[in-house]
């Protein structure tokens, strides 16, 4: 069975890779843009209608400003992606907004940012997929109503791609995100053509208008656009809504180690093409839609009308990038087929950043305590293996308690990460400030002030958009995020609190060096329940040790076997006492754990060993049928202070057959030549026995 499960793994994740072998899955920059921008690249095909979605609450007039809502976003991307092309070159080991907040601002701080973005990678996987199966059910209906249990299927494959490893992964996804690329691009540039000549049609919603929400209607039922708190409340929402764009921008500080040397100015630079990627594709998509006289709502069936009467539930409303897909390349279906085909893969792809960002942040963390420290250790394929699975579970959990809805995920979104760059921000201008107080250079002085005011500036932006994020958001489903950043913090704190209390019981005292804390005295005990092989080699085993009291000890179950096994230990001779415990009830496990807890009595300092004789089995059905009572006394006995548990080995011939079919379904060549010898000396054999016979 254990074979079968291997083979599998190995099919599915392929072959381990030695430890040093780790330099060769560092990351080119071509591998590495689309590795850790796909999240960032993905905004491009939601922002833009989270932009339009919220300035159409207004009415038709509230949307003509979405280009200049593009802007004010643009401005904190611009700003953001400098600030952080300041921090991979000052924290390049990976760690990210966690280490400049830990580093500059305390541990609190850095573990604030480090549950922040614990919280928005599993978001990030969530919302990415349950968007995908979105589009995909669109293009396949017969995944309608089924979205949850598809985008489910979508983050094991994307577990299993990532168990392969980094490079591996990276290699396979950067196809479907550079077609993205690709097919953005030439949207955006067909479409500025067609408006320079006057040749770009009208959108399929461009016929249509929109019924703005009661709020923003006069007594005679008009739109009364954006006026008075309640408009710019709506702009400030809308500002907000289009930041996701700014999602995925942390990924790259997180993952600085993955690049190939010099890692800092390869992630620096990586940073600066996804930055101006994402300011092209967005402006783009926003002054398009805007020519196009694209019109996007959140309940198309009322908001939308035609010719002053509802458009209804028959009514199919595009994302914003399909119908500009439309509109820019009518006339021309093959256009538009790959810009919607692109446009879902990236969206599912986005959470492949997720699954490089979060292991690594992860790993640090559990080095430093904060998480299971099997979170720290890398895989057979140096990838951060546990983490992934982690990330791919939590991600599942979410998809299926909000049934893959993207409006309803979409509303926890932005939080963390704005949490993270206004902490990350604030710790750079206190590492500025620090080093300056000790810098004589001149120049090197200069170009520190240069980098204070850059965080500065990210400071004050980033923490803008909190603000108005937290007022915005937090009553249509933000405080749910902001909950399980609460309950990650406190577990991580309890995790750090346990780590510590471990370390700090086991810690070697004074005492200990001074060797006080020898146990005065071995008591030895071997268990058992009849005289076979096993009892004697554990018997063997236990003497071999020299302890200072050596004794063999079984329960009086049956009277009649206990009477069997005094008179076999006599006719042996064996040299160790027998003590035979009273069982009246019949159990073996309390008896033991009695004789035991009152040797622990009589003598405090003397250390208890245990002997335990076990059977090793071949087959999985074996072991139900032996061993049963070894595990319970084994289980008991670990918690009981002074006694130490051996358990003695017998080999059964089913496991050792077990041995022999594992040793040649790994080494068939040799297993095939083993046999053609044996084969042969049998012959041999044969041979001489029928020669004397013969003469």
């Amino acid at each position: 069975m254990s074979d079968l499960v291997d083979a599998a793994k190995r099919l599915i994740v392929g072959r381990p890779v030695r430890s040093d072998r780790l330099g060769h899955t560092l990351l080119p920059k071509r591998i590495a843009l689309p590795v850790f921008a796909s999240d960032a690249l993905s905004s491009v095909a939601y922002a833009p209608d989270e932009i339009l979605l919220t300035l159409a609450i207004a009415g038709m007039g509230a949307t003509a400003i979405s280009p200049w809502v593009g802007i004010a976003v643009v401005a904190v991307l611009v700003i953001v992606v400098t600030s952080y092309r300041q921090n991979v070159h000052a924290y390049p080991s990976g760690g990210g907004d966690y280490e400049v907040a830990t580093t500059n601002l305390g541990p609190k701080a850095g573990l604030t940012v480090a549950s922040a973005l614990l919280v928005d990678y599993v978001l990030t996987v969530a919302v990415s997929v349950s968007s995908g199966a979105q589009y995909a059910s669109v293009a396949i209906p017969a995944l309608r109503g089924h979205e949850a249990l598809f985008a489910i299927v979508i983050v094991g494959v994307l577990m299993l791609m990532n168990l392969r490893g980094v490079k591996e992964s990276g290699t396979l996804f950067a196809i479907p995100t550079y077609l993205f690329m690709f097919a953005v691009g030439l949207t955006a540039v067909v479409g500025l053509i067609r408006v320079l000549t006057g040749t770009l049609p009208p959108a399929e919603s461009a016929g249509l208008q929109i019924q703005a929400e009661s709020g923003f209607l006069d007594s005679l039922g008009m739109d009364k656009g954006l006026m008075g708190l309640a408009g710019a409340f709506l702009v400030l929402r809308s500002f907000a809504s289009g930041c996701a764009a700014l999602t995925g921008v942390e990924a790259i500080s997180n993952g600085v180690p993955a690049f190939r040397p010099p890692k800092s100015r390869n992630a620096a630079t990586t940073l600066a093409l996804l930055g101006g990627l994402s300011i092209t594709f967005m402006m783009s998509i926003l002054l398009l839609a805007r020519s196009a006289g694209i019109h996007y709502v959140e309940l198309p069936a009322t908001n939308l009308l035609r010719n002053g009467v509802p458009v209804g539930d028959s009514y199919e409303q595009h994302p914003v990038l399909g119908q500009l897909a439309h509109s820019v390349f009518a006339g021309f279906p093959p256009a538009v087929v790959l810009l919607s085909v692109v446009t879902g893969l990236i969206l599912v792809l986005a959470a492949n950043t997720a699954f490089n960002g979060f292991p690594v942040l992860g790993s640090i963390l559990a080095r430093d305590g904060f998480l299971p420290r099997q979170l720290h250790t890398r895989g057979d394929r140096l990838a951060y293996s546990n983490g992934i699975v982690a990330l791919a579970a939590g991600a599942v959990v979410l998809i299926w308690a909000f049934d893959a809805q993207v409006t309803r995920l979409i509303q926890l979104y932005i939080v963390g990460v704005f949490v993270s760059f206004t902490l990350s921000q604030l710790g750079m201008v206190r590492h500025w400030n620090r080093h300056l107080a000790t810098e004589p250079d001149p120049s090197v002085r200069s170009r520190m002030k240069r980098s204070r005011v850059i965080n500065s500036v990210g400071l004050a932006m980033t923490g803008m958009v909190l603000v108005v994020v937290l007022i915005t958001k937090f009553s249509h489903g933000a405080w749910i995020a902001i909950l399980a950043m609460v309950i990650v913090y406190v577990a991580m704190l309890g995790i750090r609190r346990h780590y510590d209390m471990v370390r700090d019981e086991t810690s070697i005292d004074d005492e200990d060096r001074a060797l006080r804390a020898l146990p005065s005295r071995v008591h030895a005990i071997v268990l058992l329940s009849r005289l076979h092989k096993p009892t004697m080699r554990a018997l063997a085993y236990a003497r071999a040790a020299r302890p200072s009291v050596l004794e063999a000890v079984t329960v009086a179950v049956d009277p009649q076997d206990v009477t069997e096994l005094r008179e076999q230990w006599a006719q042996l001779d064996i040299p160790v006492p027998l003590t035979v415990l009273d069982s009246p009830f019949r159990e073996i496990t309390r008896p033991v754990l009695g004789y035991v807890k009152s040797i622990r009595r009589e003598s405090p300092r003397d250390l208890v060993v245990v002997y335990i004789p076990e059977y090793v089995v071949g087959h999985w059905w074996e072991q139900v049928l032996h061993n049963q009572s070894a595990l319970r006394l084994k289980t008991r006995l670990l918690f009981t202070p002074g006694v130490v548990v051996a358990s003695v080995p017998w080999q059964l011939q089913s496991s050792r057959d077990h041995e022999v079919r594992a040793w040649q379904a790994t080494h068939p060549q040799a297993a095939k030549a083993a046999q053609v010898k044996q084969e042969a000396a049998r012959e041999s054999e044969r041979m001489r026995d029928q020669g004397p016979r013969g003469t």
